[in-house]
Order: C-alpha cells, then sequence, then structure tokens
C-alpha cells in the first residue's frame, strides 16, 4: 500500500512540475508527510539519508534569523518559510526513490511534462504571430489567458522564466540519459522539442547557463560527448534560424541595451543596499520597502522586488551569513557528488548519467541565478531541489535502465 501511495503521489508531483504549481506542492506535502511517518518509524532509506544537512540547516537558520531581526518580521518570516519549506522535496525524493532505475524513471518523467508545456508554449508563440499580438484575458476568459503575452513561450506557467528555468534544470537532468542504452525511444524528440521551447522563451540568462551546463556535462561524461554536442548545435541553430532568437542573443553582448543597463543600475542599488546592511540583510521579502531609497535617477522602475541577481538578492536579504550559507549549500553538492562520480564503476551508466545530469542542472541554475531572481521562483526551486537528489541515489544500486 505505501508503495502505491509513494507512485501517484509522485506522478502527481512531476505532473505538477509540468502543469500545476497547485498539484506539485499538494503532492509535495502529501510525500513529506510519508517521508515522516517512515523516518519516525525508521522505514526510512539509510543510505545517504540526510545529504548536505550541515550547510541546509545553517541555510534554513541565518535565513530565519534575518527574517526575526528584519523590520516587518511577521512578513519577512512568511516569505522565508514559503521557500525553506521547498528543500523538503530533497530529502522526500532521496528516499522516495530509493534506487536509481526509480530515479530515472522520475527524470523522464519530468521531460514528458515539461515537454507536455513545452508544446503549449511552442503553440503560444506561433499563435501570437497568427493572430499578431497577444489576446486580451478580459475579452476571451479561456482562450485569452492562453494567449495573454504569447509573444513569448511560457507554457502553463505564469511566465515565460519559468519555463525557462524548468526546461533549463530538466534538460540537462534527462541529456546523459540520452547517451546510454537501452533508450527511452520518445526521448530524443521530447528533448529537442524542448530545448526549441527554450529558445523561444528569449531568456538569455537561462540560455547562458544551458550552455555552461552543455559544456559541464563534456568535461563529465564518459560517452556521449556527440550527442552534448548536437544538443549545442540544437540551441545555436535556433539562435541562427529563428530572427526573434537571434536578435536576443546578439543583445547579450550589447552594452546599449535598455534592459541590461537597468539590470547594472540595480544591481549597484542592491550593492549599497548590502553595503548599509552588512551581516544579515535587510530580510526576506524586504526589497519591495527599500528599494526606491537606493534607486538611481536612471532607473526604469523606482520599485522592485528582486534584484534580478540570485547571489546579490540573497546578500541584500540575508547578509554575509547568508551568502555563505547559501554558497556552503551549493559548494557541497559540488564536492560530494564530485566523489560520488569518483567512486562508481566506469561501466555503472545509469547511475553515472544521474549524477552527471544532475550537477550540470544545477550548475545551469546557478549559472542563470546571475541575471535573474530564480531561486524565488517556486516551480524552478522544487525542481532544482528535486534534482539534487540524484547524484545520492546513484550509488544504492547498478541495475541497468528500462528500455522504454
Amino acid at each position: 500500500m505505501d508503495r502505491l501511495v509513494r507512485d501517484v503521489l509522485l506522478g502527481a508531483f512531476v505532473l505538477g512540475l509540468g502543469v500545476s504549481i497547485t498539484l506539485s506542492e499538494t503532492a509535495l506535502a502529501l510525500l513529506a508527510v510519508r517521508w515522516l511517518v517512515r523516518v519516525l518509524t525508521g522505514r526510512a532509506e539509510r543510505v545517504n539519508r540526510w545529504p548536505l544537512a550541515l550547510p541546509v540547516l545553517a541555510w534554513i537558520a541565518v535565513s530565519l534569523l534575518a527574517a526575526a531581526l528584519s523590520p516587518h518580521p511577521g512578513e519577512s518570516l512568511t516569505v522565508a518559510s514559503k521557500g525553506l519549506l521547498l528543500i523538503v522535496a530533497l530529502y522526500v525524493l532521496v528516499d522516495a526513490l530509493p534506487k536509481p532505475v526509480p530515479a530515472e524513471r522520475f527524470v523522464a518523467g519530468l521531460l514528458a511534462a515539461v515537454t507536455i508545456a513545452s508544446l503549449a508554449g511552442i503553440a503560444q508563440v506561433g499563435a501570437c504571430a497568427v493572430l499578431g499580438g497577444s489576446m486580451s484575458p478580459p475579452t476571451t476568459p479561456v482562450i485569452g489567458r492562453y494567449l495573454w503575452k504569447c509573444h513569448r513561450a511560457r507554457g502553463f506557467y505564469s511566465i515565460y522564466m519559468t519555463l525557462a528555468g524548468v526546461l533549463n534544470l530538466v534538460l540537462l537532468a534527462a541529456l546523459p540519459r540520452l547517451t546510454i542504452a537501452p533508450r527511452r525511444r520518445w526521448m530524443p524528440f521530447a528533448w529537442v522539442v524542448g530545448a526549441l521551447a527554450l529558445a523561444l522563451t528569449y531568456v538569455r540568462g537561462a540560455w547562458l547557463g544551458f550552455l555552461v551546463g552543455l559544456g559541464a556535462l563534456v568535461g563529465l561524461v564518459r560517452r556521449g560527448r556527440l550527442l552534448v554536442a548536437v544538443g549545442l548545435l540544437v540551441l545555436i541553430a535556433a539562435v541562427l534560424l529563428v530572427p526573434a532568437v537571434r536578435r536576443r542573443a546578439e543583445s547579450i553582448a550589447d552594452p546599449a541595451d535598455p534592459t541590461a543597463r537597468d539590470r547594472w543600475s540595480m544591481w549597484r542599488s542592491g550593492v549599497a543596499i548590502a553595503r548599509d546592511h552588512p551581516l544579515l540583510g535587510i530580510g526576506p521579502g524586504q526589497v519591495k520597502h527599500v528599494y526606491r531609497l537606493y534607486a538611481e535617477a536612471e532607473a526604469l522602475q523606482r520599485s522592485r522586488g528582486h534584484l534580478h541577481n540570485t547571489p546579490l538578492q540573497i546578500l541584500v536579504e540575508r547578509g554575509a551569513l547568508g551568502l555563505a550559507a547559501w554558497l556552503a549549500v551549493y559548494a557541497t553538492f559540488f564536492v560530494q557528488s564530485a566523489g560520488i562520480l569518483r567512486r562508481l564503476p566506469p561501466d555503472a551508466a545509469l547511475p553515472r548519467a544521474l549524477v552527471t545530469g544532475g550537477m550540470a542542472a544545477i550548475a545551469a541554475f546557478l549559472v542563470a541565478g546571475l541575471t535573474e531572481y530564480n531561486f524565488g521562483d517556486s516551480e524552478v526551486v522544487m525542481v532544482a531541489w528535486s534534482l539534487m537528489s540524484l547524484p545520492f541515489i546513484a550509488p544504492r544500486d547498478t541495475t541497468p535502465p528500462p528500455r522504454f
């Protein structure tokens, strides 16, 4: 019975990550209850049960302390708690996915779910081109919501940046699986669809993260470097063949680009805030209260809730202690994952694919966070914490991967 409950909740969680945050959060909450029961009754997985425990505890402690000492502690504690609760995804999945084969099914399910969202996003952009612009939600309540701001692919998410962030993670986590046999026949098609949707989000930070993730895979994988190169070629082809994508890519290095100039201004303001609140910051969720006091004259907006840069946002909200704890979480993740990868035998293809995919995905997530506050996007962060479980599941077994 427990296995059936686990499988149903995992299926709902995976589906929700692609189409509905309400479904994914509900399923995660129920999986967390199941996990707590298993921990309390001594039935939880014992191998790598508490990965990253010390830096995660430090991150939680500093976040709560910064919130409690902020000018608006009630509001700040609420904001901090919402983000901290998502950490449970890491420990829930370390327990719910006992061996590499179930973990591989989880990654394949994620790819299938985001393929649905990708197809929806591609259709949005195509319909927008046919209609000549976005529809207005009030005049067409159902179709209008779907085609509202349809010039950038967003699928079922509220904004294109979320689709880009999720695709960035899932495509890189799944790519090493495509390099080993037996292969799921549908996965290459799904991967290409996702890559096209990623291009059509026009999110430059996610593109840069994706390139870094591909580069990481070239250095990490023992086989399939040609397939990784094909992934890079798919992205390059999208840039060259789709004029709007090409123009967006060219703007990355354009100093005259207005959004780039505004972000530099925003970051300078963020540094000024951090300088005035160095140790514990101003508290989670408090940027909106103080940004106007630090905004430069040329800023496009005088009021902002975040700074389009994850490390800077954390430094501003949680101070140097918070940034150190956050960096420790990811430094520990990469050090421990690399150690696991070194200890795996060369012929353990599936476990190695899980480790390298998880490492590449998180590397891309961190790089993308240099130009956006993706750590504040619940859907993206849930996927990130989930994929961080993969390296710690990999050493448990060396069973060959499933065929379909």
